[in-house]
């Protein structure tokens, strides 16, 4: 059996329709459904079971010698939660307790780290596992805090000669998009957000710069599509050689008003852009540029392209957005 946490989220679903397009069994999901369309995300695919994630260590304790693997995509991934006692309980005790029982067990660990461990970029976007190098980095929230003690304690141990899981794998993923996003509300990606607009014809809404060195629109993020963050993790479990913190994104910064004429251009239509200011609560905070060094992630092998913005925003919204059933 595979065991997805977060399963019926947006990375984690979009992980298991790609298991099962390879044609893998025993695919477990561990996630709250509550009320709404979310389990929506995992109706299409074939699942061995469904557990609430209060259940989740009886089920991997009673199934331990079926379990090839654990893949962590539960958490609280909203960078604006203020609740950071919840933030500790989900998103550091959670992959910590995993990783002792993956250790103890012989079980394969594939975690959600974060770019967002690298704060305001400053440092670089080196995913250098180092202790010196890690103990560069600032965070900006308590949600990229959370991420980054993880790695942190990982290396720790790890540098020390501590007991590890056969294969472990940490991925700092950089601003993912696609489909089966719908449930995050405010946290959906800029193309979810933009679309309906877009549609009609606009006008899309993006933030103004507050930073002389970026044009309104220009501040750059690296968008990496979902989809390749789910082939990467499939070729992960094929790889079981291959360990390591890896950042996952596409190496490539792109702007918000390329991805906002990306979407218009994927609906046939000429944009229409109207700039308002950055909220004053996430004004000293924000990112003006975020873009993935890939190099570790090719030297462990990993070789398959990644989606170009125009391709993978097209493909979401022609493929998905626009269609009847919008889910993978």
């Amino acid at each position: 059996m595979i065991v997805v946490t977060g399963g019926a989220g947006f990375i984690g679903s979009n992980i298991l329709a790609q298991l099962s397009e390879d044609g893998r069994t025993g695919l477990v999901v561990c996630d709250w459904l509550e009320n709404g369309d979310k389990w929506r995300n995992i109706a299409n695919c074939e699942l061995e079971d469904v557990i609430a994630p209060e259940a989740l260590f009886d089920f991997l304790h009673k199934n331990a010698g079926q379990i090839d693997a654990v893949i962590h995509m539960g958490a609280i991934s909203s960078t604006t939660e203020t609740d950071v006692d919840l933030i500790v309980r989900s998103n550091i005790r959670l992959t910590n307790d995993l990783w002792d029982w993956a250790t103890a067990t012989g079980t394969r660990l594939i975690y959600a780290s974060s770019a967002a461990t690298y704060g305001d970029g400053d440092t670089g976007f080196d995913d250098d596992m180092g202790l010196d190098a890690l103990a560069q980095l600032k965070p900006l929230n308590a949600y990229g805090w959370s991420k980054h003690m993880v790695d942190r304690r990982i290396a720790r141990h790890l540098s020390a000669g501590g007991a590890k899981p056969p294969q472990w794998a940490g991925l700092k993923f950089f601003n993912v998009y696609g489909p089966n996003e719908y449930h995050k509300g405010g946290q959906k990606s800029v193309v979810a957000h933009i679309h309906p607009d877009a549609r009609s014809g606009g006008p899309v809404r993006l933030f103004k710069s507050h930073n002389p060195n970026y044009e309104d629109g220009g501040q750059l993020r690296d968008f990496v599509y979902v989809k390749d963050c789910a082939r990467v993790v499939s070729w992960l479990l094929e790889t079981p050689s291959v360990s390591g913190l890896f950042n996952l994104g596409t190496g490539e910064a792109r702007s918000f008003k390329d991805l906002a004429h990306a979407t218009f251009s994927a609906l046939n239509r000429q944009a229409n852009i109207e700039y308002v200011d950055t909220p004053e609560q996430i004004r000293d905070k924000y990112q003006y540029f975020t873009q993935a060094q890939m190099d570790r992630l090719r030297q462990a092998g990993y070789t398959q392209p990644f989606t170009s913005l125009e391709d993978g925003v097209a493909d979401y919204v022609r493929t998905y957005l626009e269609a009847d059933d919008s889910y993978r």
